[in-house]
């Protein structure tokens, strides 16, 4: 018969307890890093800012992810750029305004930066501040929002964000009326990173939220059932009329990738399980005599 020396089986358990220990502190550290590293396809390269803004929703300027905005308005002005997010992503606007100089402002000013999505619905803000009041001493303000998560689908009733087209709004909400007409500069930057976690299932949108650019033709004169009496515009208006917001589509894609941390977390919890069961089953087995 074999008998197990004690000092060779808690040199066993002692080795087994560590490398499970050790697999669970290296699985645990892998997903944030990854949902670190994974920013939505951002890279340090972002391609030089862009140095105007629109003053409509059809007339924003879009930027990619990581790229940054710059444009030098009037304080009276409502600014407007856009940009693509996709299901898993999870937007961050930051912008600045640099104000007049103090002695040419009579008083104290509001500001605020806010998100609508491709239906131009206002998103709130699940965390930052995007209103904040500047005192006629304060040379600059900056804002900060952070949307929930892009989901790849929703009910009818619910806002909440979808795969498409946002909207990015920096305008004064309360301005003395000496104020107005004052130069200011304005830059925004965006960050569509990922949002990690579980994504919810059950569908998808049939195609991304981007909006027309140019409203359509109203019939004049005519049965609109049979398009008759119409304005007798070309085939080229109605090709320009259906024009879109030329937007990047995501890395993975407006839907979303099928990857998600979980899977790790899912694969991790299993392995860590695993060891622990053969670490505990070890410690309690009696050796054989």
């Amino acid at each position: 018969m074999r008998v197990r020396s004690p000092r060779r089986a808690h040199r066993l358990r002692t080795w087994t307890a560590a490398a499970a220990l050790a697999a669970t502190a290296l699985i645990g550290g892998a997903a944030p890093a990854l949902a670190d590293g994974d920013n939505g396809g951002n890279s340090g390269d972002d391609g030089g800012a862009v140095t105007e803004a629109g003053t409509t929703f059809r007339g924003a300027t879009v930027l990619e992810p990581g790229q940054e905005g710059k444009a030098a308005a009037s304080s009276s002005d409502y600014l407007y750029w856009a940009f693509g997010a996709g299901a898993g992503q999870r937007p961050t606007v930051s912008a600045t305004v640099r104000l007049p100089e103090s002695s040419t402002r009579s008083g104290t000013s509001r500001w605020q930066l806010s998100l609508h999505d491709g239906l131009r619905r206002a998103q709130p803000c699940a965390t930052g501040t995007h209103t904040r009041t500047a005192r006629q001493d304060v040379a600059e303000v900056r804002l900060r929002c952070t949307l929930r998560p892009v989901q790849p689908w929703a009910d009818t009733w619910s806002e909440d964000p979808l795969p498409g087209a946002y909207f990015v709004r920096v305008a004064a909400v309360g301005l003395p009326e000496q104020d107005r007409g004052l130069p200011i500069e304005v830059s925004v930057e965006v960050d569509a990173g990922s949002a990690g976690g579980a994504r919810r299932g059950g569908g998808d949108l049939g195609g991304p939220l981007v909006p027309s650019l140019h409203a359509g033709t109203a019939l004049a004169g005519g049965d609109a059932a049979d398009g008759t009496g119409g304005t007798g515009g070309t085939e080229g208006d109605a090709e320009a009329d259906r024009r879109t917001l030329e937007l990047a589509e995501p890395d993975g894609g407006w839907s979303g990738s099928w990857w998600s941390d979980r899977w790790l977390w899912t694969a991790g919890g299993g392995v860590a399980g695993a060891l622990a069961a053969v670490g505990g089953y070890l410690w309690v087995r009696r050796p054989r005599v």
